[in-house]
């Protein structure tokens, strides 16, 4: 399979994932293993624990058992892979892992899924771990669909990330019928699948929840020295009627696209499976050639033309960087 980690990280705070609960949490609190900084080493600072670690860390146990902590998905799906990062963990780390999953839907109480209340199936048997390394595992790739995962290290020790990358899958009754949602929001499936560059911001970062928080916090490219432009594809959540666009430039003041221009193409399904064929599938024009503001957020909607897509390309002239993009329609058969 391709490379899981270039997919979402179904864990991740910024999609509204929370560490619901640990056995222990002595030395690091469990809140760290789902931070979006990478883990970071701060040379001689100590609490009065003990070092300051950056991620999870129980006690040393001296009784036979394991350490666990139950993390809610912030977006539910299935899941293709996991990194287990022990980054600066070195002598405190854990030797081995196992990952667990269950559906649940609504917020249960924690004591729910800590007393038994659920059913945690195997995502990931027992597994050896490295210390200070990104340990990463493919899942057996499985329909079945998860809210929550559990985490076991075997003994103790110390995580300092976890994430959980797979395909967004939402609830069955997101999409209403006849109702105008986003169907390019991570949250609600949207997912972009490749772009001609990403220099300075991951093309993911087009579809987040919320506004922008600084100018690393979209899709930027390079500067182009030559011909052309840059173009990401967003696959839709859903085969959509697209009617109403918004795209955000927010924070970007000296290096927004001069214009941009949306096209659309319609694969007939969506399918997260298999890679999306760009030349095979006809594009047609969804928003035409228009000029763009720095640090704007521009709303499309009378230049919009409507028709059934599977499929968006962005189009930037000649480069640069954009914060936002929403694509609101309502789904079609």
């Amino acid at each position: 399979m391709a490379d899981f980690t270039d997919l979402i990280d179904l864990a991740s705070e910024r999609l509204g994932g929370a560490v619901l609960a640990a056995n222990d949490e002595f030395f690091a609190p469990k809140e760290g293993l789902i931070k979006v900084t990478k883990p970071e080493w701060r040379e001689g600072l100590y609490t009065e624990r003990g070092k300051w670690m950056d991620g999870w860390e129980t006690r040393r146990r001296r009784a036979p058992g394991e350490d666990w902590a139950v993390v809610r998905l912030g977006a539910p799906g299935t899941v293709r892979g996991v990194v287990i990062d022990t980054s600066f963990f070195t002598g405190n780390y854990p030797e081995s892992a196992s990952l667990d999953g269950c559906e649940v839907e609504g917020t249960p109480a924690t004591s729910v899924l800590t007393d038994g209340g659920v059913t945690w199936r195997p995502l990931l048997p027992l597994v050896t771990l490295a210390g200070d390394a990104q340990n990463r595992f493919e899942v057996e790739q499985s329909p079945r669909r998860v809210t929550h995962v559990r985490l076991t290290i075997h003994p103790d020790g110390g995580v300092a990330r976890l994430r959980v990358h797979g395909d967004v899958v939402p609830a069955d009754d997101l999409f209403d019928p006849g109702e105008r949602h986003d169907l390019a929001a991570m949250e609600h499936g949207g997912f972009v699948v490749e772009c001609s560059d990403m220099w300075y911001g991951h093309r993911q970062n087009l579809i987040l929840p919320g506004r922008s928080t600084h100018m690393g916090d979209g899709w930027e490219t390079k500067r182009r020295r030559g011909p052309g432009h840059e173009w990401t594809i967003v696959r839709l959540a859903r085969r959509a009627v697209i009617d109403r666009v918004e795209l955000d430039t927010d924070h970007y003041k000296g290096n927004a696209p001069g214009s941009c221009m949306l096209e659309c193409a319609d694969a007939g399904v969506v399918s997260t499976t298999g890679r999306f064929d760009v030349g095979a599938h006809q594009w047609r024009e969804l928003v035409p050639h228009t000029p763009l503001q720095p640090h704007t957020r521009h709303r499309f909607s009378a230049t919009v033309v409507p028709r059934p897509a599977t499929h968006v390309r962005l189009n930037i002239y000649p480069d640069g960087g954009v914060a936002r993009l929403r694509l609101f329609g309502r789904e079609v058969a």
